[in-house]
């Protein structure tokens, strides 16, 4: 619900349990007035900035007003949200209310991804205007099905001169003068997105990426949140970047109090705005949470699934295939004989999907030659990409692969037929990252030629399943297509002709499952996850890694979205030796799939695979529409955790505890306490052991014992009948 009072000025906006208002102040400004509880009555909501300045001199200096979307150059010195460079040098806009409107629905974002339309969305238009010739329309989309709110804005020049757009961000958001607490999801390859948690102090903090990708280093999303926040209690803010490209998010902590601002990062960001031309920048969707950082995940997480996943593979209800992945079976080093042969030791244990990695392509024996060649190599598979596709079939497997859409390396028929599609700056040598270079997608005619390929490759055969990653970041970005002066557009629209290369192929084929993945988890992003309803998470495997990869990544990130695979000890990233149960409890909260050679593995050992994968079948629909519960965190080695996901209404439950909560601690009998079930119903677990909703979430599910390489265990518990209760 979207209000507009007219004497208080004030626009407000609800969810069923957030409140979001903004403020025209006398002279024209649109000051931001709060983001927290909503009032229990809508119609008595307050006017939140005349209740907490009533005697705010209306000359103050502007470094101390909480504005809504900040610009250089007029006294508020703080991180702005756009810069706008006319056509005389001139960098400044002081940007005054002009309008707004109230629609029904969500309003879009050509060329870009956003959280999609619904019944009960409502749009709010806000117009504002600087004499310069600057007009910015700040759009905000309500949704009451999940008490998110997004946020984007579309800047234009409605003046006679060009000008020249230096920052524009999506979101600033003002905080009023009080502690905070500031959490990033960081890390590097084969670590990312551990959180990081500290008091937000004075100054800038800033994380964010100019890679062109978001990177491993650093996800496009932050929370801030009262210090004495926890899982279950106190105030979280959170906001997720619907986007794939370089980033910033910045904190501010100052006198008036902090500022929040995200958007594209500015480094190498130049957009030239003709005369009525406008630019779309990315939205950001916000989260408010009163009951802690648990409440705040599960709320991203019910907007993700509802409105981001593409419809096709929403429903929770619609199975994921299993699958196991050739990479840390063979690596390079097969042919179409030695595939069989891992798909039907696969078969064998009631795998369905089989993918084959890199090196199916013509001449690709490493990582040194043939990316952008996506024709099959006729030595390892006599009768290309359809003669496997069609053996695999034969025997009850569906076919997926893996392709580098993004990069050509230099050793490839496609760098030497157009070496110009690759990003390279005039006058200097080409500058290699793994033995490649990135094509130019900021030019149509370069994702016209991939989408040739793909969609040939595609067409093929019957391909269920599509890996597309991109493993290097960008560099020596330049493009032939573009004057000098507009060079500094180059990164923006490389993403955006990944976007364009995505809708394509998950138009034209609606059926295919696509996983995204960038060297690991350096791309996982609400903007890829409009296009592909999985991202592999990161190249580590290791049970004890994934315990914090996986848990940071949940603070925004449902688990479904996660690829997430059972793979061999010692691991191949970090040479850890861990559990079975371990890796596959990790495993199957997140996508459940298999990376390993399964042709070591003997006939009693696969049919100990069985019950894994008959369990995820039977249970994977609450699994991937569940509500998620953190109930110990991990330790800082990593080595414990527990959590349990609980379906909607309560009905049934999955818990996993992993390493140091079960190993023996010198207590007699260590209790679980569990949270999200019925406390008036009775749970049965799969050995027939039942207890109350009460007592499981007051004393605790019993723990057993364990010893060894970080022990795990899980349950499933189902609501029983009353009747059927003894």
């Amino acid at each position: 619900m979207i209000v507009y009072n007219e004497d208080a000025r004030t626009l407000t906006l609800f969810t069923p349990h957030t409140c979001y208002q903004m403020k025209v102040d006398g002279e024209g400004r649109l000051l931001h007035t709060w983001y927290g509880r909503r009032p229990a009555a809508a119609d008595m909501c307050p006017d939140f900035y005349e209740a907490r300045a009533p005697h705010q001199d209306p000359g103050c200096w502007p470094d101390l007003l909480p504005l809504e979307y900040a610009a250089p150059g007029v006294g508020d010195n703080r991180i702005p949200a756009c810069v706008p460079e006319y056509a005389d040098g001139t960098q400044a806009a002081d940007l005054r209310f002009a309008g707004y409107a109230v629609y029904p629905g969500k309003y879009a974002l050509p060329g870009l991804p956003a959280f999609r339309a619904s019944e009960q969305a409502q749009s709010l238009r806000v117009t504002l205007r600087d004499a310069g010739g600057l007009s910015v329309e700040l759009w905000y989309a309500v949704y009451d099905d999940c008490d998110v709110i997004t946020r984007a804005a579309v800047l234009t020049n409605a003046g006679e001169r060009p000008l020249t757009l230096r920052q524009a961000a999506s979101l600033c958001l003002d905080f009023p003068g009080v502690p905070l607490d500031f959490i990033t999801m960081d890390g590097v390859w084969a670590g990312e997105r551990t959180p990081a948690r500290a008091p937000l102090r004075p100054g800038e903090q800033t994380i964010g990426s100019t890679k062109g990708i978001p990177g491993h280093g650093h996800s496009p999303a932050a929370i801030l949140c009262a210090p004495d926040a926890t899982e279950t209690h106190g105030e979280c803010w959170a906001a997720a970047f619907v986007y794939s490209g370089s980033f910033e998010l910045s904190a501010e902590r100052c006198e008036a109090g902090a500022r929040l601002v995200c958007g594209i990062h500015p480094y190498h960001f130049a957009w030239t705005l003709e005369p009525g031309a406008s630019f779309a920048a990315p939205e950001t969707a916000l989260v408010y949470s009163d009951a802690g950082l648990g409440e705040m995940s599960r709320r991203f997480h019910r907007a993700i699934r509802a409105h981001l996943l593409p419809p096709a593979w929403a429903d929770a209800a619609r199975p994921r295939p299993v699958l196991i992945n050739s990479w840390e079976a063979f690596y390079f080093d097969f042919d179409e004989a030695r595939l069989l042969e891992l798909a039907r030791a696969a078969r064998s244990a009631g795998i369905d999907l089989f993918v084959l990695d890199d090196g199916w392509f013509a001449g690709r024996e490493d990582d040194t030659t043939s990316l952008g060649d996506w024709v099959a190599d006729r030595r390892k598979l006599p009768d290309g990409v359809p003669g496997l596709c069609e053996r695999l079939n034969a025997m009850g497997m569906e076919f997926g692969i893996w392709v580098e859409p993004e990069a050509v390396s230099p050793n490839s028929a496609l760098y030497r037929a157009h070496p110009d599609w690759a990003l390279r700056i005039p006058g200097r040598d080409a500058f290699e990252i793994r033995h490649q270079y990135t094509l130019d997608f900021s030019r149509p005619e370069v994702v016209d030629g991939i989408w040739e390929q793909l969609d040939g490759l595609l067409s093929s055969c019957p391909i269920r399943y599509l890996k597309w990653d991109m493993n290097r970041s960008l560099a020596t970005v330049y493009s032939a297509a573009l004057p000098a002066a507009r060079q500094g557009e180059v990164y923006h629209r490389y993403t955006l002709g990944v976007y364009e290369l995505q809708r394509r192929l998950t138009e034209a084929y609606p059926d295919l499952l696509l996983e995204n993945c960038a060297g690991g988890g350096a791309r996982f992003d609400c903007g890829m996850l409009y296009y592909s309803p999985q991202i592999w998470c990161s190249d580590n495997t290791d049970a004890c890694a994934r315990t914090n990869i996986q848990y940071g990544t949940s603070l925004i990130y449902p688990y479904e979205t996660m690829g997430a695979h059972f793979s061999t000890v010692p691991n191949h990233c970090t040479g850890h030796v861990t559990s079975r149960q371990a890796r596959m409890a990790l495993a199957l909260s997140g996508t459940f799939g298999f990376e390993l050679d399964l042709t070591k593995y003997s006939e009693e050992q696969l049919a100990q695979l069985r019950p894994d994968i008959e369990w995820y079948r039977a249970h994977g629909a609450m699994l991937r529409g569940g509500e998620l519960y953190r109930l110990l965190l991990p330790d800082e080695k990593g080595t414990g955790a527990a959590w349990c996901i609980v379906a909607p209404d309560a009905g049934e439950a999955a818990v996993f505890c992993v390493g140091s909560a079960l190993a023996g601690r010198g207590e007699r009998c260590p209790c679980l306490v569990l949270r999200g079930l019925d406390e008036n119903a009775v749970y049965e677990d799969e050995d027939g052991a039942r207890w109350t909703g009460f007592l499981l979430q007051t004393l605790g599910l019993p723990l057993p014992g364990a010893f060894g390489q970080m022990p795990a265990r899980r349950w499933y518990l189902r609501r029983v009948e009353p009747e059927a209760a003894r």
